[in-house]
């Protein structure tokens, strides 16, 4: 079954965990000294926050999570069927994690990740290289996710 995922860069990582612990009714699954993470089943997500000096404040990415190989296999492949840019990253670490993992930019250059968590690191991770994305938003200095323009709104 497949998890959405969301990955926010926060400015004091302590408010944030009690917003967020507030807004779940439940406390993160995973606390690091930079990071900390919701699974939620209700709703179901993978809920990320990070406290990073070289990323961005607000939402860094978006993604899918699987549980297993073949749902990851069939993600890959509707990312190769969108006519954008794919990053296949393969095995990495990222965000205190073991994954295999892969990246797209939508036509608007939002970043999405798909992945299959296989374990846990000691490490939050390095960067991948997002440039292939052809994106004019992405960039590759932040780990798990590019740095992103913000968005230029005209309305709520």
């Amino acid at each position: 079954m497949k998890r959405f995922h969301m990955h926010v860069g926060v400015t004091d990582l302590d408010k944030s965990i009690a917003f967020y612990s507030s807004l779940f009714g439940a406390e993160p699954s995973v606390v690091k000294a930079d990071y900390a993470k919701w699974l939620l089943d209700d709703p179901r997500i993978n809920f990320a926050i990070s406290m990073r000096d070289d990323a961005t404040k607000g939402i860094e990415h978006v993604g899918l999570q699987v549980e297993y190989k073949a749902e990851l296999e069939e993600v890959f492949g509707r990312l190769k069927a969108a006519d954008r840019p794919v990053l296949d990253e393969g095995a990495t670490t990222c965000c205190y994690a073991q994954s295999e993992k892969s990246w797209i930019a939508d036509p608007d250059g939002v970043v999405w990740e798909a992945f299959l968590t296989e374990g846990e690191s000691t490490t939050y991770g390095g960067s991948p290289d997002l440039n292939q994305l052809a994106s004019a938003n992405a960039a590759s200095s932040a780990c798990c996710a590019p740095q992103l323009t913000p968005a230029k709104t005209s309305c709520c």
